[in-house]
């Protein structure tokens, strides 16, 4: 499924394409752990007083770089407030000259 794209003869293929349970089971490993990450930073944020609501895309995004071990780099550090385990950079915002 992986090298799908990069296969330059179809008549190498079969005529019925199927796949295995195991190999679903080795592509939905990606999004479930991104799903649990997601709602491991929705519990943070309701058990500090926030909302998820309101703060949606951020959430996503603390998920996908807590699935993923990395940190954030935020010029808004209080966006990422209460989500345990979540690693921000604070990046200084551009002077306003840089901006034009």
């Amino acid at each position: 499924m992986i090298a799908l794209p990069g296969i330059t003869d179809p008549s190498t293929l079969p005529s019925a394409p199927v796949i295995t349970a195991v190999t679903l089971a080795e592509l939905s490993v990606g999004p479930l752990v991104a799903a649990r990450a997601f709602g491991q930073v929705a519990a943070s944020l309701r058990r500090s007083g926030r909302k998820v609501g309101a703060r949606s895309y951020d959430a996503m995004i603390a998920a996908i770089a807590l699935a993923n071990d990395l940190a954030v780099y935020t010029c808004n550090p209080a966006d990422f407030e209460g989500i345990e385990g979540l690693t921000v950079v604070t990046v200084p915002p551009p002077t306003p000259q840089l901006l034009h």
